[in-house]
């Protein structure tokens, strides 16, 4: 029968005497000479007065009070999104805003309402990117409250789990692997508590704390588990800031956003002096009626500023986050979407991952002297002796030894199993089938170390008996030759995970050679619970083009088989991580060819990370364990399980919330929406602010009047721009993110504005040698806004390629709403636009078509001169 353990952690490596699993909390040094880990000794049982360990019962419920009335208390709140107040004043305090602001302000003063509605959309345009943030905060604030630490706090004598915010002075606080130091304090207990300062110092190795030393936030345990009583909390905390820093909802470090602010830098170059010009040709050069040369010098100004693109990006990555947050998917880093879509390769934590938490144990099988098996089926203890041969019946001696020796096996793993106050999901699995009812006593454990492989308890059985036992990798604990290796190679081609008990009497716990002079006595068999829906995952990576990388602390080829069993393409490449080179080259070289790696450490995991990202990767990183810190913190994007350990929770960017590793697929997409359809309509917001300092310029040039009053530009750009960018930056794209944003879009931009200005101004010198007497200007700026509206919807036409039914719906109304506006009365009277005689207009439609022509050979000719 096979037996079932369950987990309420997605722990994937034993934390105390468990098997190598991936995603243990262990050490993350991988030096085989670093220091041994300590054994920590477990205190005498309860059993009187006289011999009753110091039990610390923490504060009273009244010295809380008093904390707190104080002001005593870890007041930080970590903060999962902006407040308010930052919303509002970066939607609101801008740059651009304050041009446009004093722009409408004098237009609203000297011209009529409609040149003045370049500015109520600009505050419709502010509101939408309010609304939309604050719905992102409120889903942010929503899933962060599921995903918050809770530390488990003793007072009155009584454990109990609290806010991180209700930590007060003095509390007593209780810790262990995957746990994180939240405030600064001082250690009450330790039990081979090992802490990771990693974060905090960038020194990867644990480092091993005892009663009376320090501990301070930011920092989280690897091994062991103990107390500790909080001496700093609050801002006074060291490092608090990191801490809270950790987990804060950023809009910062995105190419796409730095991208954007590199091009709006550019245009306040551009945008300034060509300004200064148009001023003075407008104002002083030009003898005209002074409020509609202010009103067109207004007019050339405002187009000048892309000030659509940054709202529809923060319109779209707020978007992006209600979505995700849907599917309970916690965006920690808002940038962590849009790295997720540049992703080309992703590194797989096979536990918690492709498997669940929970394991089954389905056999144990006890060895002979020489290493081949002795007895198996767990469950009834019956076997047959290695070595016997087939046809011979075994007497009842034989029978009989065999019998004991399995019984004998069950009561140390039971005792093996007791001895853990954290069992993860191996040892919970060998608890739940071998529950300790021994009695025997615990004189020291050793905890488990990702780079040593195997833990260890020593015991005085209840005849008085001494015995020390380790449980861990055997291919670690056994000889290169012992024969039991070929039977655990055979388990590991079925995808199971195997354990080693070997008996190392005679030896140190904490002796690096104790594994090799231990007796190999079992192997204990487990079988873990593949994710129903980790196949059709690795499947869209596969089509998606993102190599999948499965990096694992269990043996290779039973991780290989395991991958196998998912469908996972190239999953027969496995490779032992013991065996990989140092130099950052030929590591990358060796992870490109193959798929599945076995028996990697946490500095391993680190480095192959930096590895695939020297190589020009970039990667992104999945873990639950405390193991997969270092890799989560370096990786361009690390995601954890929300099952997980805190200290991966609080280094990764994304956190899934829901565990499920089908998740993924949702955010990679969400953020290929973003960049390719941000990409898309930056192109259009820039061809207008291209045209737009272009004409400006001609105008100095030629000291004319300025075509086009604000209400023209208003309605191009709401025509060709503005509504149809919301639509097209909504839309699903699966196209893997390029990088080089800014070149990307300027490639385009440039060439396409500078024929568009040009082409538009032709029309213009052409209608006022063919236009005079009085409304003559008015009917220059109607042929002139017809060229530029024609060519403008070429651009948009040519963006919102490969068309589908709306795409093509939504260019089609576009041009329906401008020959709307041309054909009804008050509409020609409100926006100023009638087309005079037939000379002109038709000759503005020659104009844009011939442009448009040259307008596509452009698009082509810039996308070979500048490949992607």
């Amino acid at each position: 029968m096979t037996q079932r353990a369950h987990t309420d952690k997605g722990d994937s490596e034993p934390r105390g005497p468990g098997g190598p699993g991936q995603g243990a909390p262990g050490s993350p040094a991988s030096d085989a000479g670093a220091e041994p880990d300590p054994v920590r000794p477990v205190p005498e049982p309860d059993g009187g007065d006289d011999g009753a360990p110091d039990r610390r019962t923490g504060l009273s419920t009244a010295e809380v009070a008093e904390r707190v009335a104080r002001g005593e208390v870890n007041d930080i709140p970590v903060h999962s999104s902006r407040s308010l107040s930052e919303i509002v004043r970066s939607n609101v305090l801008t740059r651009f805003n304050a041009i446009i602001g004093v722009l409408w302000l004098i237009t609203l003063a000297v011209a009529p309402i409609q040149d003045a509605l370049f500015g109520f959309v600009i505050i419709a345009n502010t509101g939408i990117g309010i609304i939309q943030e604050l719905r992102a905060k409120k889903t942010l604030d929503s899933l962060a409250v599921v995903g918050e630490s809770r530390p488990t706090v003793r007072r009155d004598g009584r454990a109990a789990e609290i806010a991180t915010s209700e930590i007060v002075l003095g509390d007593l606080i209780e810790v262990g692997p995957g746990d994180k130091i939240l405030v600064d304090g001082e250690i009450a207990e330790a039990d081979g508590l090992e802490i990771d300062e990693s974060l905090l110092t960038g020194e990867a190795d644990p480092v091993v704390k005892q009663s009376g030393e320090a501990v301070m936030s930011g920092s989280f345990v690897v091994a062991g588990g103990g107390a500790f009583t909080a001496t700093r909390v609050g801002r006074e905390a060291y490092a608090a800031r990191l801490a809270e820093e950790a987990s804060r909802f950023t809009l910062v470090h995105s190419e796409l956003r730095s991208g954007i602010s590199t091009i709006l830098k550019y245009v306040t170059w551009m945008m300034v002096p060509t300004a200064i010009g148009l001023i003075i040709s407008q104002l002083v050069v030009k003898d005209n009626d002074f409020k509609e040369s202010v009103a067109r010098t207004a007019g050339g100004i405002v187009p000048m500023v892309p000030e659509g693109l940054v709202l529809l990006t923060s319109v779209a990555f707020a978007i992006g986050v209600v979505r995700l947050g849907n599917k309970q998917c916690l965006v920690q880093e808002l940038p962590a979407i849009e790295g997720l879509a540049r992703v080309d390769t992703v590194c797989l934590d096979k536990t918690g991952t492709l498997t669940e938490g929970g394991m089954d144990v389905t056999e144990v099988r006890a060895l002979t002297a020489t290493g081949t098996s002795g007895t198996s089926d767990s469950d009834t203890g019956s076997g047959t002796a290695s070595g016997a041969d087939a046809s011979d019946a075994p007497d009842a001696h034989s029978a009989e030894t065999s019998s004991a020796e399995t019984a004998y096996i069950g009561r140390v793993l039971g005792a093996l199993g007791a001895s853990d106050p954290r069992p993860n999901a191996s040892l919970q699995a060998i608890i739940e089938s071998y529950p300790e009812t021994t009695g025997w006593k615990a004189t020291g454990t050793l905890p488990f170390s990702s780079a040593r492989k195997y833990s260890g308890a020593a015991f005085t059985e209840d005849d008085g008996t001494t015995s020390t036992w380790l449980l861990g990798a055997p291919d670690v604990l056994l000889g290169a030759d012992d024969p039991a290796l070929a039977e655990t190679e055979e388990l590991n081609h079925q995808g199971l995970r195997v354990l080693l008990l070997a008996r190392a009497d005679g030896a140190e716990l904490d002796d690096p050679k104790a594994g090799s002079i231990a007796t190999p006595t079992a192997l204990v068999v487990l079988e873990q619970r593949l994710r129903p829906d980790a196949t059709e995952t690795l499947r869209y990576f596969a089509e998606q083009n993102v190599d999948a990388k499965v990096i694992s602390g269990d043996n290779a080829v039973s991780v290989g088989a395991v991958a196998a069993k998912l469908g996972l393409p190239g999953a027969e490449r496995t490779y032992d991580a013991r065996e990989l080179p140092e130099e950052p080259a030929e590591m990358a070289r060796a992870i490109e060819e193959n798929t599945v790696f076995g028996r990697v450490t946490p500095q391993q995991k680190r480095d192959m990370v930096a590895a695939l990202q020297s190589s020009g990767h970039t990667v992104a990183m999945t873990g639950d364990g405390v193991n997969d810190v270092l890799a989560l913190k370096d990786s361009d994007v690390g995601v954890s399980m929300g099952s997980g350990s805190e200290a991966t929770r609080a280094v990764a960017q994304i956190v899934l919330l829901n565990n499920s590793f089908a998740t993924l697929p949702s955010v990679v997409a969400e953020g290929r929406r973003v960049i390719g359809n941000i990409t898309r309509v930056a192109t259009l917001f820039l061809v207008k602010t291209v045209y737009s300092v272009l004409l400006a310029l001609l105008t100095v040039c030629f000291q004319v009047e300025y075509p086009f009053l604000p209400r023209h530009l208003t309605l191009l750009s709401t025509l060709t721009i503005g509504v149809p960018a919301f639509f097209l930056a909504l839309a699903p794209n699966k196209e893997r993110a390029k990088p080089h944003f800014v070149r990307r879009v300027m490639r385009y931009a440039i060439p396409c504005g500078l024929l568009a200005g040009g082409a538009t101004f032709v029309t213009y010198l052409l209608a006022r040698h063919h236009y005079s007497g009085p409304g003559s200007l008015a009917a220059e700026t109607s042929a002139a806004t017809l060229t530029l509206f024609l060519i403008s919807m070429w651009v948009l036409a040519i963006v919102a390629r490969p068309y589908t039914w709306w795409r093509v719906l939504l260019v089609a109304a576009m041009g329906f709403a401008f020959v709307l506006v041309l054909a009804v009365p008050w509409l020609q009277h409100f926006f100023a636009l009638k087309l005079v005689g037939a000379t002109m207009p038709w000759t503005a439609v020659l104009v844009a078509a011939v442009a448009s022509a040259v307008l596509e050979g452009l698009w082509r000719w810039a996308g070979r001169r500048f490949p992607e």
